[in-house]
């Protein structure tokens, strides 16, 4: 898979354009985020330390104040003094000016967990979809999502599915992601939830696709073009 290989020549050339490596962090939900906080503080490393200006996506929630509440409580523990909620309640929101410029100006946009049909829905195609891609190819910023944003960072996500023990034709739905990672589908919980039969059963039917299945508090690294990292408590399924 071209985004997960190590692939040094064009590490050297995004270096020689003056282009810095971006990240993604994807996270299978439920991270810790009271205790040691392994993988959010991986997050902030990644985004620039203390000195990383975080921005906190909470489109893909119905209870957005009580998701940044809970964010904003963590990285501050973190000590990242610079965060901002992006709170969206619409499109005309994801393509103001006002929104564009604050994710122009972050190293970390974090993506919070809901439905990610909601989240695609708000920001799918706006000014906001085409800065975060920005942010991460030109600027090398780093660009996390757990749960329903782990979900929506693929260009083909899986929309709705049922979980049964065994795969089913039919079973599974794709919709549009964001396309940070191209020819994979991500799932989350994926464990806990026992969502392997749901991903072979689009991997089986969409057979161009690699499946993607990850545990909770757990989080796959993908610098770009240059390889990945596995981080937290559980396990990174490839299918």
């Amino acid at each position: 898979m071209n985004d997960m290989a190590i692939n040094e020549q064009t590490a050297d050339a995004l270096q020689q354009r003056g282009e810095r490596n971006g990240h993604l962090v994807i996270i299978g939900g439920h991270e810790d985020r009271e205790h040691g906080k392994e993988i959010l503080t991986r997050f902030v490393e990644l985004s620039g330390g203390a000195d990383a200006r975080i921005v906190v996506i909470t489109a893909a929630s119905q209870v957005a104040d009580q998701m940044w509440e809970m964010y904003d409580n963590a990285f501050g523990d973190l000590g990242v003094s610079n965060r901002t909620h992006l709170e969206l309640t619409s499109r005309q929101d994801a393509n103001s000016e006002e929104t564009v410029r604050l994710v122009a100006q972050a190293t970390g946009i974090f993506m919070t967990g809901g439905d990610q049909k909601r989240l695609l829905a708000l920001i799918g195609g706006t000014a906001l979809d085409a800065e975060m891609h920005a942010a991460l190819k030109v600027r090398g910023a780093t660009i996390g999502g757990t749960s329903a944003g782990a979900s929506a960072m693929s260009g083909h996500m899986l929309a709705q599915g049922r979980t049964d023990l065994l795969p089913e034709k039919g079973s599974v739905s794709l919709g549009a992601g964001l396309g940070f990672l191209h020819r994979v589908v991500v799932d989350q919980h994926f464990s806990e939830r026992q969502r392997l039969s749901r991903l072979l059963s689009v991997v089986a039917q969409n057979p161009y696709l690699q499946g993607i299945g990850i545990d909770e508090d757990t989080a796959l690294i993908i610098e770009r073009g240059v390889g990945i990292e596995v981080l937290g408590e559980g396990a990174v399924t490839v299918v």
